[in-house]
């Protein structure tokens, strides 16, 4: 297992914001997590590092980081289920599906997440999300320090929303997921086709951390933002998106306090506007 000591997590998170923590930790499998939570019963788990603001310059915390490592994963070609540990990327597994012959998993290609933080989030988009694939999922209750199993139907998948959203005690491991034989084209031209329609909308070409807000019943966040001509509004180095409101993006170096300033704004200007109180999809940390 890797260990650092003030460690640069600047390229360990998807907005590129400056910073580093006191400590980080790379495990390669279970026991290496188990044995880190038997010494210190307290990190902050970083997966891909998408979908998260750092909202200091310094982290006293010890981070345990699944980003290029604890990404084991196994095909059962007879029963098309995968296997998979919490820090292999959506990215990662959707190639492995394609590889395999195997649909289901193609909107996935182009979200950029760990397995293990679309799980807690019920990542998804166009109308899927990963509670279709799930079958069960393995993790480590701090409560009382022992491995657990839960199936899909006791998860309580939401919309964004699960049981280890609810429950930060609970650190998955690994996940199954049920597949479907496809045509390895049919697979390609879809993942391909997302992935165009996603860079034709959204702003790649700066640090982004994905869709800021949740979509709130009875409404667009985008066209809400729109119509108070936030596109734009800038705060140090970030900023709404000027291609897509419902991102912000890093374009000259901004700090977290910078991103957490702009969702203030939007958020008070939506609320006085249209009365709708927007809840930030992102986790700040």
């Amino acid at each position: 297992m890797r260990i650092e000591t003030d460690f640069d997590l600047t390229n360990y998170n998807s907005y590129r914001i400056k910073a580093k923590c006191k400590k980080a930790y790379f495990p390669e499998n279970e026991e290496d997590i188990i044995s880190l939570y038997k010494d210190v019963n307290s990190f902050i788990v970083l997966g891909s590092g998408h979908n998260v603001i750092l909202s200091k310059e310094y982290y006293e915390d010890r981070f345990m980081i699944l980003n290029g490592n604890f990404e084991n994963h196994l095909v059962d070609e007879k029963s098309y289920i995968i296997q998979a540990d919490a820090g292999i990327t959506m990215l990662q597994l959707s190639e492995i599906a394609l590889e395999s012959g195997l649909g289901g998993l193609e909107i996935f290609y182009d979200i950029p997440s760990s397995l293990g933080g679309a799980v807690v989030m019920n990542a998804g988009a166009s109308g899927e999300e990963i509670k279709d694939l799930i079958i069960k999922v393995r993790y480590l209750d701090l409560a009382d320090m022992k491995i657990k199993e839960i199936e899909n139907k006791d998860i309580g998948f939401e919309y964004r929303n699960s049981f280890f959203q609810k429950h930060k005690d609970k650190v998955i491991l690994k996940a199954w997921l049920q597949l479907y034989v496809k045509d390895k084209s049919l697979i390609k031209e879809k993942m391909e086709t997302i992935k165009a329609q996603r860079w034709d909308k959204q702003p790649k070409e700066y640090p982004n951390a994905g869709s800021v807000f949740k979509r709130p019943k009875g409404h667009f966040v985008g066209p809400m933002i729109d119509e108070l001509n936030l596109k734009g509004y800038t705060v140090g180095g970030a900023q709404v998106s000027k291609k897509h409101g419902g991102f912000i993006v890093n374009f000259d170096n901004a700090t977290g306090q910078d991103v957490i300033r702009v969702i203030d704004h939007v958020k008070s200007k939506v609320f006085a506007k249209f009365g709708v109180e927007l809840e930030v999809e992102q986790r700040i940390i």
